[in-house]
């Protein structure tokens, strides 16, 4: 019985699907207008801010609450962990060093504590809206249903009024009933007029009209709000990453806002409780219904303001009776009152895990910040130091590549071809998604990132001669060139994939324990590991199939790496890689 016939190779389709992936980046990179990467503060220069903690009759700050102040502003302004932000402890002072950035900037993203607001909601949607086909008949209408928001109450001791949620829709959340209520009557047909005769079929059904947006505000009451906040709502798009973090919140004025999980939007009215206001917060578990709760507690003053604004809206229909509790912009969450609330304290719950009940507490306790800042210094880096070392490391990472090459064209000759027409695409397609990436996501390139390209180099490098040495063991074995590709591609491409894994998983666990200079390094090893991969797969094997057909390299070519002299051939007459080779004694 003949064995089974392995695939056949298709090397055409592998450099096409290769060409397609580098054209496509491409014009992205002309659409986006972006032809050269975004660099860090080593190599671009940027801005450094000092801040200084206030303290009364000169105390000193705890480190617990430095440590905290640390994360919050490293997650300001460096939340994906690529864009090279710098935050760090110096003694009492935090150090926070921003590249490519006007000091104004950078002075009114980290310099704000951004208080804590508690604003009445006055009108809410989904942050997508629902596109909505338009029909020529009413709608039968459902039973209006709304999303059971957390719910606020007065602290322990006093009794707590049930809320009925909808079993249709994610607790956690609301939203107006007019949202869920039946589509109106069309007004172009009367009630109990004189019905017309119905026209003859013309045998084609009508199409339907085409989709249209629904209004998230449909059906709710807009009374009271400020048409320039309305058409901040519309505008808003709470699918970016920051959810609007950082926008520009006067306590004074209405606000539109999104939520921190991007889902929904809010028009807030102005802010009647600050997080001064508020003496502390802590999570813990009610006795009661064994549920994880976060408990508010305010000063006697913010008390008083907020049992007025709690008495206030606790009759109104929703969404106006949820209170929303905005930090840097972003509303953390919005419970439903469902009582007034005086004395001072205020019990929220609403299907907590233990982890979000603490982050809410901590952050209505610290605000945006757990102390308060002044700026003692602000100053421009240069970046001469940084051009400097970059100029030198660009030479070594040309030293380096340029020893590659010999030692390919010197041990592997017309195989060293492809080693160099390999980097080669290896390094256009490093270049694309460095810009691109620089441009979508704010990643920059630091000094220890071009270390990790540089290091690329020979994880690329070693992938090759792997592919080779498989190639030409099975070449000594006497296969034919075309049969020892196949058979050598089928063994190596086992350890490239391990080693590959290997690479990339040491580069992930790096990027998620490391902090600054150390991310940028992971993060450009484990992109170019990924990147020497897809060009192993999509270029390199294929174009030594298609060599492998050529009768400079399948007929043993002195000069291709592939003579018997070269594959160390001892025995007499041999047949290899197809043709006979006579040996001498």
């Amino acid at each position: 019985m003949a064995p089974p016939s392995s695939t056949p190779s298709r090397p055409g389709r592998s450099l096409f699907a290769l060409l397609v992936i580098l054209l496509a980046f491409g014009g992205i990179m002309i659409w986006q207008k972006a032809y050269s990467p975004q660099y860090a503060l080593d190599l671009a220069g940027g801005t450094t801010v000092t801040l200084s903690p206030v303290l009364a009759q000169g105390g000193k700050a705890p480190d617990e609450s430095l440590d905290r102040a640390v994360e919050i502003i490293r997650d300001r302004v460096n939340g994906s962990g690529i864009s090279e932000a710098e935050v760090a402890r110096s003694g009492d002072n935090i150090i926070i060093s921003v590249p490519g950035k006007g000091q104004a900037e950078v002075v009114n993203l980290v310099g704000t504590t951004a208080e804590l607001r508690f604003r009445q909601v006055l009108a809410m949607g989904p942050a997508e809206q629902t596109p909505v086909v338009p029909t020529t008949a009413p709608t039968p209408g459902a039973t209006p249903t709304a999303v059971p928001a957390p719910t606020a109450t007065a602290g322990p001791g006093s009794a707590t009024p049930s809320a009925t949620p909808s079993a249709t829709r994610p607790a956690g959340r609301a939203v107006s009933s007019a949202l869920a209520a039946p589509t109106p009557t069309p007004s172009g047909r009367a009630t109990g007029a004189t019905p017309t005769p119905a026209a003859t079929p013309t045998g084609a059904a009508t199409p339907p009209p085409p989709a249209q947006p629904q209004d998230p505000l449909a059906g709710q009451d807009l009374s009271g709000i400020d048409p320039a906040v309305l058409a901040d709502f519309r505008k808003l798009d709470c699918t970016k990453k920051d959810r609007g973090q950082g926008t520009v919140d006067d306590p004074n004025k209405q606000l539109a806002a999104c939520d921190k999980g991007g889902a929904f939007k809010y028009v807030l009215d102005k802010a009647e409780v600050l997080g001064t206001d508020v003496s502390g917060a802590e999570a813990g578990v009610d006795q009661q219904t064994n549920e994880w709760v976060t408990t508010v507690d305010f000063k006697s003053e913010g008390g008083i303001k907020f049992g007025k604004l709690t008495g206030r809206v606790v009759s109104l229909p929703e969404p106006r009776n949820q209170v929303a509790m905005v930090l840097d912009g972003v509303v953390i969450s919005a419970p439903r009152i469902q009582e007034a609330i005086p004395g001072g304290q205020a019990r929220i719950s609403g299907q907590f895990t233990p982890e979000s009940a603490n982050e809410l507490a901590n952050q209505l306790k610290y605000g945006a910040l757990p102390l308060k800042f002044e700026k003692s210094e602000i100053s421009t880096v240069s970046a001469t130091l940084g051009q400097d070392q970059l100029h030198g490391g660009l030479i070594a990472g040309l030293i380096g590549l340029g020893l590659v090459v010999l030692y390919s064209m010197f041990y592997y000759r017309g195989l060293g071809i492809v080693s160099i027409l390999s980097l080669t695409v290896a390094a256009v397609l490093t270049w694309e998604l460095v810009v691109l990436l620089g441009k979508l996501l704010d990643f920059r390139l630091s000094l220890a990132g071009i270390a990790g390209l540089i290091v690329a180099i020979g994880i690329t490098a070693d992938s090759f001669v792997v592919f080779f040495e498989r190639l030409r063991d099975e070449a000594r074995e006497g296969k034919t060139l075309r049969a020892a590709v196949e058979r050598g591609w089928t063994r190596a491409k086992r350890t490239i994939l391990v080693a590959g894994a290997v690479n990339f998983l040491a580069a992930a666990v790096l990027y998620f324990l490391a902090v600054g200079g150390v991310k940028g390094f992971a993060f450009t090893l484990g992109l170019t590991t990924l990147i020497d991969v897809v060009v192993v797969f999509l270029f390199t094997k294929p174009v030594v199939t298609l060599l492998a057909r050529m009768k400079f390299f399948n007929g043993g070519h002195p000069l291709s790496g592939l003579d018997p002299d070269r594959l160390g051939i001892q025995k007499s007459p041999k047949q290899v890689l197809g043709r006979a080779i006579t040996r001498e004694a």
